[in-house]
């Protein structure tokens, strides 16, 4: 992946309600969901959802298909495959096992929060 579509898509996804879209749609799966639905969710106006959509299609992270009178969107798991391997490829010092997702990798919030405390 290029460094100016990475830098993109970060862009994109730089943005509260833009992010709020893109991860809506990485859960709905790759059937994806019509675009009235993505407003109802995340209580979003349809020229600002709009507007949002396009910035996220814009970046290559949704992709859109016409179906009846719909439009369904769905999250482009190609490329944020692609800006995931962008941004860990050759991470950790050769210790691949530093870049498990941080629920793997971090201590239980609990001994973190036992170890504020004062005794």
């Amino acid at each position: 992946m290029k460094k100016s579509t990475v830098i993109g898509a970060l862009a994109a996804l730089a943005q509260e309600t833009r992010l709020d879209i893109f991860r809506l749609l990485v859960e709905a799966g790759p059937e994806g969901l019509p675009a009235g639905e993505i407003g109802r969710r995340l209580a979003q106006p349809s020229p600002t959802l709009s507007f949002h959509l396009n910035q996220l299609r814009f970046a290559g992270l949704v992709a859109s298909r016409r179906q009846s009178r719909s439009i369904i969107y769905r999250a482009n798991y190609a490329a944020m495959t692609g800006l995931i391997d962008f941004l860990t490829r050759n991470c950790c010092g050769g210790r691949p096992e530093l870049c498990a997702p941080a629920e793997c990798a971090a201590p239980a919030e609990p001994s973190r929060q036992r170890a504020a405390k004062p005794r």
